[in-house]
């Protein structure tokens, strides 16, 4: 059975840091390529960075750059978002999301962790 679990969402102050983390199992996680996605109540799912396979290369979204790292250790089937200098409008669900480059129709999403940036 295909799982991908998230971790460490919580209530943090502005300025403050978060690591999230996605578990993963029941796939070859060293295959795929991994995303985290946040969304917000009535805003649509947006992107928040992107890791290849090997962990190689990344993306971010602009609103992310400079404060967020993704990373990952296939060794232990997990991919990590380091969230630095938090921003009330960082508040959302954080969904990881495991997909193929090579197949659109293959990703699979875990259930979200829900990040609260409030003083």
């Amino acid at each position: 059975q295909v799982q991908l679990v998230e971790s460490g969402g919580g209530l943090v102050q502005p300025g403050g840091s978060l690591r999230l983390s996605c578990a993963a199992s029941g796939f070859i996680f060293s295959a795929y390529d991994m995303s985290w996605y946040r969304q917000a109540p009535g805003k649509e799912r947006e992107l928040v960075a992107s890791i290849t396979s090997t962990g190689g290369s990344t993306n971010y979204a602009d609103s992310v750059k400079g404060r967020f790292t993704i990373s990952r250790d296939n060794a232990k089937r997990t991919v990590y978002l380091q969230m630095n200098s938090l921003e009330p409008e960082d508040t959302a669900v954080y969904y990881c999301k495991a997909y193929l480059r090579s197949s659109n129709a293959l990703q699979y999403w875990g259930k979200g962790a829900l990040v609260t940036v409030s003083s």
